[in-house]
């Protein structure tokens, strides 16, 4: 079958960063699935895994989001069968999903929303889990009733996107957006956030003029090296920071006196450790699946850049590199 691998860690703008290879058909067993993929987005976690050398000169898949037909099943499967639409983000240890078939446990797969393209479902799973499992259970945002703020760094990035439906349309919180350029503030405001400020610029003043000296709940969702001091300063005692990327150094004892909580969320937990709750995934997915039906949350899709390559993936690479995307990148089909 075809797939898109690396063989060593090179910069993206290089022709073999990202190469065409043919692999074996894998094929399922116990609870897997074997999915036809049809569509996938590239993530920042595409680019850092990208950038390790495990291996080096064997071909590495990578590919996380996906959304495909199941076409085989594992004996033990009893949620999907062959015939069904399905979208969900995979796991750290496995083959990723640019490739035309691929293998994944079921308790972390979700129907696909039937409103959606296979290439708008596909922009969904990572960033939908991420931000439900972060906000209502790591930081245990309150549906419907919470009236607190919340405060997303980096909102118009992919798991942003999300954050921001999910706080407007299923909470009470009143959600403070960061965004540095006019056209990432209009993608936040369109998406319902009360009020957006700029992440390049000071925010304590921003929020002070917002009449919000102190915040209950801050998302910080990228270059958390560089604004956590700040963040820190304008989280309310005994409020919540919530982080999925990696701060290198800092202390989190300065939110002692505060007694505030940190809270870490990498969607990959569950599936690298097969947690007991590992099917909260598959629960999670399929009730997002129903919040897109019913039109209450929306794809993130903002860029389909084509067919599911090499050349196509280096460019989603590239991009994501950049970190100046909005929403979502989108690849759609192997011909």
């Amino acid at each position: 079958m075809r797939a898109v691998a690396y063989l060593r860690p090179v910069p993206i703008e290089e022709e073999h960063a990202l190469v065409d290879v043919d692999v074996d058909r894998p094929r399922p067993a116990g609870r897997d699935l074997l999915v036809a993929i049809k569509a996938v987005s590239v993530n920042p976690v595409d680019v850092k895994r990208r950038g390790r050398d495990d291996a080096p000169g064997q071909p590495k898949i990578l590919g996380y989001d996906a959304a495909g037909i199941v076409v085989e099943a594992g004996s033990e499967a009893k949620l999907f069968r062959p015939g069904d639409a399905v979208f969900y983000a995979g796991a750290i240890g496995r083959p990723g999903t640019n490739a035309e078939f691929h293998l994944v446990d079921e308790r972390i797969v979700g129907r696909k929303p039937a409103s959606l393209s296979f290439a708008e479902a596909a922009a969904l799973p990572l960033t939908s889990l991420t931000a439900w499992e972060l906000m209502f259970e790591r930081i245990g945002v309150r549906l419907d009733c919470d009236q607190r703020t919340l405060l997303i760094v980096g909102a118009a990035g992919g798991v942003g996107s999300v954050a921001i439906q999910l706080a407007r349309r299923l909470t009470g919180l009143t959600v403070i957006a960061t965004a540095s350029r006019p056209e990432s503030r209009a993608w936040c405001e369109g998406l319902g956030a009360h009020h957006v400020i700029d992440h390049s610029q000071p925010l304590q003043p921003q929020l002070e003029a917002l009449r919000f000296p102190f915040v209950d709940v801050i998302l910080s969702l990228t270059a958390s090296d560089r604004h956590l001091p700040e963040l820190c300063r304008v989280l309310a005692p005994q409020g919540h920071l919530g982080v999925i990327d990696d701060p290198k150094g800092f202390d989190f004892s300065v939110l002692r006196g505060k007694s505030a909580s940190v809270h870490f969320e990498f969607m990959f937990s569950r599936s690298a450790f097969d947690t007991p709750d590992i099917a909260r995934q598959h629960e999670i997915l399929e009730t997002i699946a129903d919040l897109v039906d019913a039109g209450t949350l929306r794809t993130t899709m903002t860029n389909n850049i084509g067919r599911i390559d090499a050349a196509h993936l280096r460019k989603a690479h590239a991009l994501v590199e950049g970190a100046r995307t909005l929403g979502k990148i989108v690849l759609e089909g192997f011909d």
